[in-house]
């Protein structure tokens, strides 16, 4: 069957383009993060459980961090892929939808 189109790695120079077209998302190593500051605890949470729907439609689940109370940082890697993938890219732009 093999790796789904939209999980295999990406090339260097694709991502380096995506990756410009991300607005705060960093880069380390295989994976990008990005941290959410929201209202407060309740908020926080909040957008976790949008952040968990939007992953299971995605079929792509991010590392979910909530610090601080109301800080909530993402991190994306595709594991299949041993790095980054369109897949990535797809969710991290969802994630900032629903961030607003």
């Amino acid at each position: 069957m093999g790796i789904p189109e939209k999980e295999r790695p990406l090339t260097e120079p694709l991502l380096t383009e995506l990756l410009a077209s991300l607005d705060g998302w960093t880069r380390g190593g295989g994976s990008i993060t990005k941290t959410f500051v929201r209202k407060g605890w309740k908020d926080a949470i909040a957008f976790v459980d949008r952040i968990a729907k939007a992953a299971a439609e995605h079929d792509h689940h991010p590392d979910i961090h909530v610090e601080g109370y109301k800080k909530v940082r993402i991190v994306l890697t595709t594991h299949v892929a041993h790095g980054l993938s369109q897949a990535d890219i797809d969710l991290a732009r969802a994630i900032d939808e629903l961030a607003g």
